[in-house]
């Protein structure tokens, strides 16, 4: 091989990418060789549902969300809000809630008794509840800085936001307008402008597998437990967070 030669497959495509593998300290992956993975089920350009896996024994998102929830049900107590309804605020906070309120925007929801847009400055009350429940609804509200805002200082002293929003997703476009997803450093910045950081706590649930049944529309109970508990930083499904009102 002459020099120009040796020269074009170094500093071509394939001989960048090996240097840049090198200098990233990247090894040859341990899965199939290229061009022999078996998609089985998977190969396929539609999802297996459309439906977030609610016609499929549950969502994925929706495994974690409770679990989340759960290992911090003492914080459901008091005056709860929630949005849409008051499922969460009644499965977890038990004879602990003394006043459940929902919030919506939407007028014609019957449960709702506030109806109000989270990212309207004052929009909810000052100092009025003891732990607000927000799950996977920060994804339609454009002005996020607005909306937490808004939700820290509807807070009493002491009151404790419970968080979830969506990582890796599927983004429902019919009806609703979906701006965000998130990451777990998004979420802990964003929550650091109203609360004191040390008062603020995130972690990220998902996991390759689990997040790729989430985007095919399969159901939690079609993966087994140890698929859904492995957890890996890098494939967040979804991030949670708990942040006090100081």
């Amino acid at each position: 091989m002459s020099k120009t030669e040796t020269l074009a497959v170094a500093t071509g495509p394939s001989g960048l990418l090996r240097r840049t593998a090198r200098a990233l300290g990247l090894r040859r992956g341990t899965g199939p060789r290229v061009g022999h993975v078996r998609w089985g089920d998977l190969a396929r350009s539609k999802p297996i549902s459309r439906r977030f896996g609610y016609d499929r024994g549950g969502p994925v998102d929706r495994h974690y969300i409770e679990k989340f929830l759960g290992a911090h049900a003492a914080d459901v107590r008091g005056r709860v809000l929630e949005v849409k309804d008051s499922e969460y605020t009644r499965r977890f906070g038990g004879d602990r809630v003394t006043r459940a309120d929902v919030l919506d925007i939407d007028a014609a929801n019957p449960n709702a008794t506030l109806i109000v847009d989270l990212d309207d400055a004052g929009a909810l009350p000052g100092e009025a509840f003891d732990c607000i429940i927000i799950t996977q609804t920060l994804q339609y509200v454009f002005d996020l800085g607005g909306a937490i805002a808004n939700l820290h200082r509807s807070l009493r002293r002491g009151g404790v936001l419970l968080l979830t929003v969506p990582a890796i997703t599927p983004v429902r476009t019919q009806s609703m307008t979906w701006y965000w997803s998130f990451t777990n450093l998004a979420v802990a910045r964003l929550l650091k402008t109203q609360f004191a950081p040390e008062q603020v706590q995130t972690v990220a649930f998902g996991n390759l597998r689990s997040a790729t049944a989430f985007l095919y529309g399969m159901g939690a109970t079609e993966l087994s437990q140890s698929d859904l508990d492995h957890e890996d930083a890098d494939y967040q499904l979804i991030v949670a967070a708990r942040a006090v009102k100081a």
